[in-house]
Order: C-alpha cells, then sequence, then structure tokens
C-alpha cells in the first residue's frame, strides 16, 4: 500500500493530513451527517424547533398534524434525496481522481452529466410526467457514457486521454442540445422550468422520486466502494495494475458505468449540480489520506453533508428558492482555489 500512498501524493499532491487516528474518522463524520440531517428537519419555510422536529419524527400520531405533515410528508424525503445526491457525487469524483490518475476529474468530465440533461430538458419540453423526465435524463446519460465508449474505440487503442476527450467532445454536444431546445421552448411555460431544473433543485423531493431514484444509486453506490482495492491498484497506473493482476479495462469500465449510473441518476432527481464530485473529494483525501479503502467513505459522508447543508441555505436564504448550482458554485470556486494555493505551497 506505501507504493499506492507514493503514486496518488504525486498525482494529487502533498497536502496536510489532519486526522492521525483513522479509527475515529468515519463514525466521527457519520455523527456529523446524522446531527446535520436531524437539525435540517426544522430548517425551513415552517421553522420548527428541535424538540418538536423530534416528536413529529419519531411519535408523529402525538404530534400536531401541521408538523408531522411537514416532517414526514416534504422535509426528510427532501433531506435524504440531499444525502444520497451529494454522497453519489463526491463517491464519483473520488473514484473518478483515482482511476484517471487526475486530480481535477470530476462526474462531468464523462459527459454522462450533459447528456442526463439533455435527456431531462427534451423531457420537460415534451411536457412529459416527471416519472418519464426521470427516464429520460437516465437513460440519455447512459447514452453519452456509451458514445464516449464508441468513440474511444475509434482511436484504436484506450487510454486516460482519449477517454477524457471523447467526454469533453460529447459534453460539448449535448450542452448544444440544451442550448437549442431552451431556444425552441416556450418562453412562459416551457423555459423557466428548464432552466431552474437544469440549476439544480431538490423543491420537488418526495417519497415517490426518492423510491425510483434511491435503489438504482444506492446499488451503484455499493459495488463502487466494493471496488476499493480495485481503485487504490489503477491509481498507480495502468502497467503496475496488471502486473498485480488487475483486468485493467474491465475494472475501469465497470467503475466508469458504476459513476455513470450515479450521475445520470443523480441529475435525473435534481438537476445538474456541479463543484461537489471536484471539491469534496479533495478535503475527504485530507481527512482520510490517499487510501481509498478509507477515502471513498469518507467522501461519501462528507458530500451528503455538504449537500443537506447548500440545500438548508437554497430553501431559507431568500423568499425564493435559490437553485443549488450557484450555491455550490460561489462556495466550491474558492474553496477550491484554497486548495489549488495549499498544493501550490506544499510543491514549490
Amino acid at each position: 500500500m506505501s507504493r499506492v500512498a507514493a503514486k496518488s501524493k504525486r498525482v494529487c499532491g502533498e497536502l496536510p493530513n489532519l486526522v492521525a487516528n483513522k479509527a475515529v474518522l468515519m463514525p466521527a463524520l457519520v455523527c456529523i451527517l446524522l446531527v446535520t440531517a436531524f437539525l435540517s428537519l426544522g430548517v425551513g419555510k415552517f421553522p420548527l424547533p428541535p424538540a418538536a422536529a423530534l416528536k413529529a419524527l419519531f411519535n408523529p400520531a402525538a404530534a400536531p398534524p401541521a408538523h408531522s405533515q411537514v416532517i414526514w410528508a416534504i422535509r426528510v424525503p427532501r433531506i435524504l434525496t440531499a444525502l444520497i445526491a451529494g454522497a453519489l457525487l463526491a463517491l464519483s469524483g473520488a473514484a473518478l481522481q483515482g482511476v484517471f490518475h487526475n486530480p481535477l476529474v470530476d462526474p462531468h468530465v464523462i459527459g454522462v452529466s450533459s447528456g442526463a440533461a439533455a435527456g431531462g430538458t427534451f423531457a420537460i419540453l415534451l411536457g412529459a410526467p416527471y416519472a418519464l423526465m426521470m427516464a429520460s435524463a437516465f437513460g440519455a446519460g447512459m447514452l453519452a457514457l456509451f458514445l464516449v465508449y464508441m468513440l474511444a474505440g475509434v482511436f484504436k487503442r484506450e487510454s486516460n486521454l482519449i477517454l477524457v476527450l471523447a467526454g469533453v467532445i460529447l459534453s460539448g454536444f449535448f450542452s448544444a442540445l440544451v442550448s437549442l431546445m431552451q431556444y425552441l421552448a416556450d418562453t412562459e411555460t416551457k423555459l423557466p422550468s428548464i432552466v431552474f431544473w437544469l440549476m439544480g433543485s431538490f423543491a420537488t423531493a418526495d417519497w415517490n422520486k426518492l423510491s425510483l431514484f434511491a435503489p438504482l444509486a444506492l446499488a451503484a453506490a455499493v459495488v463502487i466502494l466494493r471496488l476499493r482495492w480495485r481503485i487504490n491498484v489503477l491509481s498507480m497506473g495502468d502497467k503496475d495494475a496488471q502486473t498485480l493482476g488487475v483486468k485493467v479495462k474491465f475494472a475501469k469500465w465497470l467503475i466508469l458505468v458504476m459513476c455513470a449510473v450515479s450521475v445520470a441518476a443523480q441529475v435525473a432527481v435534481s438537476g445538474s449540480v456541479g463543484w461537489i464530485g471536484l471539491v469534496i473529494p479533495h478535503f475527504a483525501r485530507i481527512l482520510a489520506g490517499v487510501d481509498h479503502r478509507g477515502l471513498l467513505p469518507a467522501a461519501c459522508a462528507l458530500g451528503g453533508t455538504f449537500m443537506i447543508l447548500v440545500d438548508n441555505i437554497a430553501r431559507t436564504l431568500t423568499a425564493a428558492e435559490i437553485p443549488l448550482g450557484i450555491i455550490t458554485a460561489l462556495f466550491g470556486a474558492p474553496l477550491f482555489t484554497l486548495l489549488l494555493i495549499k498544493y501550490a505551497r506544499n510543491n514549490l
């Protein structure tokens, strides 16, 4: 594992490790996540003190009907959706940074996010029901990954650079399709819905949407977490991975498919949300180190916590709900700048 650590430090930068005792890290992160989720139950246009939220959560029959309705019909599914979406983005970002040996990679680089956005925009343009919109977004996201695979195959040899370039090409293509559909959309009815959805929101989260989104997303997350050792080996480089007996092409594409499933599912339920898959893995790496066996679970916990906090800000800062993408960019860009400054100081 020392070779993995050395290679990852060269790739991702020598950042300070803030937690010496790794045994307490995950329990602490999970506790922070659970406390954040519970306190968020009382946050919103209809604020509830912690005692009232606790009563409505665990004993809804004894709580006022309005409290139980707010907690169970609105806030619990919304918070769970935000938690899973944030965890998926951070997990996918950390996994892809290891597979591509590049700390600047995030889940959007493989083109799936743009493809899912195009699929969802097309469904909204046609006025399709929400279930069909989610299916369209997910299907288009997976189509984007398939096209990345086909485009990379044209070059007769597979490399990380070719995969990234194929993702960039298809991202540009699908982004152009989204712009075209926005141009064609009715400015009074369709266009506002498209724009708001594209910028990300959990405003429409409910139990039905959560039941459609969560099983597939959690299954993909479990597979990625089970592949932590292989991601460690892949982060050393393809030749070293082959020497250690890993089927590089199969392992790499399995991880890419699972990340694509995660991102497509997230975009389908909440629109495109940037920066989390890029920034959160770096903070997880500071806390947990470069070993993906600890890094990936830490990224999940941090991503879920961060997304819940972002959603709290989105629904309380102003009278109208702020799109998630705006808030994540406002926080993500300065945080990533600080990380780059720290990296530069440690490597110059």
